[in-house]
């Protein structure tokens, strides 16, 4: 039988040699780059109802249409 996910808890992950810390909690799950403050944080309701692929898949869209248009990524999305 699984825990309950009642209390925040977090784990130490280590990704492409970049150390980042993971904060999982009852309202959702948010990632943080080892010693900094802001991060990512998704709730549980957007990663279960699918808007986060939809979102990925957007932004790749935009991406690939700056990228043939020849203009340059890193702007102030």
């Amino acid at each position: 039988m699984a825990t309950k996910l009642e209390k925040t808890i977090k784990r130490e992950l280590d990704l492409h040699s970049r150390l980042y810390t993971v904060t999982m909690g009852p309202e959702g799950v948010k990632i943080t780059p080892k010693g900094g403050r802001k991060g990512h944080f998704m709730s549980w309701e957007t990663l279960l109802s699918g808007d986060a692929e939809l979102y990925a898949d957007m932004k790749l869209s935009i991406e690939a249409l700056k990228a043939g248009r020849g203009e340059e990524q890193g702007g102030n999305d």
